[in-house]
């Protein structure tokens, strides 16, 4: 099982994020895992994605900005 402490040191910011900080999302990547969560509740809920998925998802998200 993952908790915060197992990202404490490795949250950064999506470079997307709005500069007001209201919408911002953090990601914290490790070697097997990528944990992603609210920067605006960095105590609430942590999604995690495996590597794979993630790399599948962030593939996605730039085939879709081209369009």
């Amino acid at each position: 099982m993952y908790t915060q402490s197992n990202w404490a040191s490795n949250w950064r910011k999506s470079s997307y994020s709005d500069t007001q900080g209201s919408e911002c999302v953090e990601v914290a990547p490790s070697p097997t895992v990528t944990a992603a969560r609210d920067s605006k509740t960095p105590a609430g809920p942590v999604l995690t994605f495996s590597t794979p998925t993630w790399s599948a998802f962030l593939s996605h998200l730039a085939v879709r900005q081209d369009h």
